[in-house]
């Protein structure tokens, strides 16, 4: 007989993990179903730091959701007892209309965010801004730990009687009678209902839907860096040659920096190259030479990091139109995991009611979103 459940969560990173436990501490009787170890280094929802902002010049419609969760993350870090969200402020350079910082400022006006404008040379000798340049701060932005959040939702998930599955692969599913049947490496599982976040690998779960979702190859680099960096700001540079961003020494490893890109489409999300190819730090290298002060321009270590991109670069958290009882959470594009929380308490509002107060109409499937000429997820990504 199959295992039964009131809710399966397909999927155990980031979204997922949040998901599996907002629904259990709901009282749900929940499975979440893992392809690879629970904490696994494959995807996308994994490592030491992620950006987290509020005045979101992406669309100003995430605000309240980026507010939602900064309540969230510190709710989190109380429940295991020490911060995961830490609040170090974030540093914006680049031009007057450069994309992050008029949207930055426009969502700022909108919401009433705190963003405030600094003088030109105001953080050097670590931050080197140019001539023309505009430097904008948002003193409530910072960094959430991955690794330790992912580990806390599942932990917490647990504790309040959920199963977590690793090493576990669905291979497809049915409705069975006031169910649905989920065929997995480990035998079948049958739920009420089901939460879709199998983030790089959604896309063969989405094909036929109105927006597209595909995996991309991204590198993150660490630098060595002087102490100064052990107290610094995170920072995002808007630069005609690119979109680059970075964190604090954090851990002794060194300064963190990645060029936000689609990078790589990639045909298959396992078969992505993680070492290292001629090329791929060039940029970024020249990056931290010509604008980081105190860090050594030649990395100590890399990271691959797969995006799940959408068409659009928005998210897509909806109900799937083809089965009401699948609740759908992919395309986070690289900019995803500061809403962690606030994520994984829709899933549940969707999965449990069929349908939530949070303001997520914007990240359905409705006709505004239309798929890309050929499947192209280049657009509006997001950064952070």
């Amino acid at each position: 007989m199959p295992e039964r459940f009131d809710v399966a969560v397909l999927g155990a990173g980031g979204m997922g993990s949040a998901a599996a436990c907002a629904l259990a501490r709901r009282g749900a009787r929940v499975i979440a179903l893992e392809q690879f170890d629970l904490g696994h280094a494959l995807g996308s929802s994994h490592g030491e730091t992620r950006l987290v902002r509020q005045a979101y010049f992406e669309h100003p419609d995430y605000v309240p959701l980026a507010r939602r969760a900064y309540d969230l993350w510190d709710e989190l870090g109380g429940l295991v007892g020490s911060p995961l969200f830490h609040r170090t402020g974030l540093v914006f350079c680049g031009q007057p209309d450069a994309e992050a910082l008029a949207g930055t400022e426009r969502a700022a006006e909108l919401h009433g965010l705190p963003v405030e404008r600094r003088p030109g040379g105001a953080f050097r000798p670590l931050l080197h801004d140019r001539p023309g340049e505009r430097l904008l701060v948002e003193p409530q932005g910072g960094y959430v730990e991955v690794d330790r959040a992912v580990r806390a939702f599942q932990e917490l998930a647990r504790r309040a009687g959920a199963t977590l599955r690793g090493d576990t692969r669905v291979t497809g599913w049915s409705p069975a009678e006031d169910s649905l049947r989920l065929e997995t490496s480990r035998g079948p599982v049958e739920a009420r209902r089901l939460v879709l976040a199998a983030g790089a690998w959604s896309g063969r779960w989405l094909e036929g839907l109105r927006v597209g979702i595909a995996a991309h190859r991204n590198l993150l680099f660490w630098f060595p860096a002087g102490a100064a960096w052990r107290a610094a700001p995170c920072f995002a540079f808007d630069l005609p040659e690119g979109f680059y961003y970075g964190f604090p020494d954090v851990s002794g490893r060194g300064v963190k920096v990645a060029l936000h890109l689609p990078g790589q489409r990639l045909a298959d999300p396992a078969a992505v190259e993680r070492r290292l190819r001629p090329g791929d730090a060039h940029a970024v290298c020249r990056f931290v030479a010509e604008r980081l002060g105190g860090v050594d321009p030649q990395p100590r270590a890399h990271a691959v990091c797969l995006y799940e991109m959408s068409d659009d670069g928005h998210f897509v958290l909806t109900l799937d139109p083809r089965d009401p009882r699948v609740a759908i959470a992919a395309g986070f594009s690289g900019h995803g995991f500061k809403f962690a929380p606030v994520i994984g308490e829709a899933l549940a509002d969707l999965a449990l009611e069929g349908a939530t107060d949070l303001p997520i109409a914007f990240l359905g499937l409705g006709p505004s979103r239309v798929r890309a000429s050929g499947g192209s997820s280049e657009g509006d990504s997001g950064r952070g």
